[in-house]
């Protein structure tokens, strides 16, 4: 069945994960890994928006549980050289950044503030 263009899914424009302290959460974001909050919801949490006009939120609800969230992939041209400065940074890795290879691309699998996990990612073309 084809899909009309006018409601096909053109992208992703915001991935968002739920947090339990929005302070510390900002603060892991912008100071340990150099992102810039271009929205800023106050208590409720804020977004990041990227270069490629990709954006990353955090949120913390009012009426629901904290989840861990996981599955986000950021994307850095240099990934031995990343995983190396947000160690140094105080990033937690998994097996010591320790990088995965698939056949299209290499992953580093981390942890932020919150225990949401994120994945540093490059793609091998």
């Amino acid at each position: 069945m084809a899909v009309a263009q006018s409601t096909a899914i053109q992208g992703v424009d915001v991935s968002v994960y739920l947090v339990k302290d929005v302070d510390r959460a900002k603060r892991f974001w912008e100071e340990t890994m150099g992102c810039k909050m271009t929205m800023d919801y106050g208590p409720y949490g804020g977004e990041f928006t990227f270069g490629d006009g990709t954006t990353f939120g955090l949120y913390k609800p009012e009426d629901q549980e904290w989840r861990r969230g996981g599955g986000v992939l950021f994307r850095v041209d240099d990934l031995k050289a990343a995983v190396q400065h947000y160690k140094t940074r105080g990033v937690k890795f998994d097996d010591d950044g320790k990088i995965e290879e698939s056949p299209v691309c290499h992953m580093a699998f981390a942890e932020d503030s919150e225990g949401n996990y994120f994945i540093l990612h490059q793609r091998k073309a």
